[in-house]
């Protein structure tokens, strides 16, 4: 078995990132066998797609690699690196362009979402991202990839394309990776808007909280997040139609373990006057550990791009043969 994920360096990690993404990196790395390998990597060649100042972008990609050992990623233990310490992924990418199909990459629902009304001015890397995407997955014969709800066509769309590279060449190059929906996933919304994703380009800082907010911030941002004014009710179907209220239970549920059900019974009759300072409290201890070692980590730049420099050339390692294997098929001399 073998699990790759990656995630964009693109500012500072937020609670929506950690419990959707990074908590389950966390537990698949502890619970990984001697024949398994987890491959995370930081993708900051996806990152190009948006106008960024180089020393800020080498800045992000060592805050997070900073941010992710932090909450618990082994450099010893999971393979972690940045795209761009492995050139494979680029040339890979390239190759694939030759087997992605416009048509496929025109239903992609993400870059219609992104590029917005004014598609003609979209950067060409925004409209081929998906087939990087596949690329950094097939290039390590990656067996299972976790995947949120927004990410299942892009899978869906790199298992195309590597059926149709190992059909029409006749070569069984690519394996066929499989989706890995973890059963504590949790989809954190905005504390400012229950319908609206958690994110780190929303204006609002009052949206998210901050894997570097400390304990005043984050207790700040907790009571001041949007809820209503009913009583919360016994059970979890209750919630309907009251989405601030379903995201503040849902955090409570996912950072204690719990369900929504079990939260709900907790608090019956109660409103969020009392329930707001116990979320907040949860997510004080919980996350302060993290920011203190994020912290610390992140003033060593030379220690931090050695953890990525190893990484990379595991990765590396692993890569060439996949890649050496698609040049091959295709007839190219390397």
């Amino acid at each position: 078995m073998r699990v790759l994920s990656g995630i964009q360096p693109t500012g500072n990690l937020h609670l929506g990132n950690y419990l959707g993404a990074i908590r389950n990196w966390v537990k698949m790395q502890d619970e990984m066998d001697l024949e398994s390998q987890c491959f995370f990597f930081l993708a900051d060649m996806h990152s190009i797609t948006v106008h960024e100042g180089r020393e800020q972008r080498i800045r992000n990609v060592r805050d997070m690699a900073a941010a992710l050992v932090a909450a618990g990623i082994d450099p010893d233990r999971s393979v972690l690196f940045n795209q761009a310490r492995v050139p494979a992924h680029a040339e890979l990418c390239w190759l694939l362009n030759g087997t992605a199909r416009i048509g496929w990459l025109n239903r992609m629902t993400q870059f219609k979402d992104k590029a917005g009304k004014d598609r003609e001015g979209a950067s060409v890397g925004l409209f081929v991202y998906p087939v990087l995407q596949a690329a950094d997955i097939l290039l390590y014969q990656a067996s299972h990839v976790p995947v949120g709800e927004d990410q299942k066509q892009h899978l869906e769309l790199c298992r195309d394309i590597a059926t149709k590279f190992n059909t029409d060449f006749g070569r069984d190059v690519f394996t066929l990776p499989a989706p890995i929906i973890p059963k504590e996933s949790a989809r954190i919304m905005s504390l400012r808007d229950g319908t609206a994703k958690m994110s780190k380009s929303d204006p609002s800082d009052l949206s998210r909280i901050n894997l570097t907010d400390d304990d005043d911030a984050i207790m700040a941002k907790v009571k001041k997040a949007k809820s209503d004014q009913d009583m919360l009710p016994e059970t979890a179907e209750g919630l309907a139609g009251r989405p601030e209220a379903t995201n503040l239970v849902g955090i409570l549920a996912t950072m204690t373990g719990r369900t929504t059900d079990a939260v709900c019974a907790e608090f019956a009759g109660k409103g969020f006057g009392a329930f707001k300072p116990v979320l907040g409290e949860v997510l004080v201890e919980t996350l302060r550990p993290i920011r203190e070692r994020f912290l610390q980590l992140r003033t060593d730049d030379a220690m931090l791009d050695a953890i990525l420099d190893k990484g990379a050339a595991k990765a590396a390692a692993a890569a060439e043969p996949t890649l050496r294997a698609a040049y091959d098929a295709m007839g190219l001399m390397r």
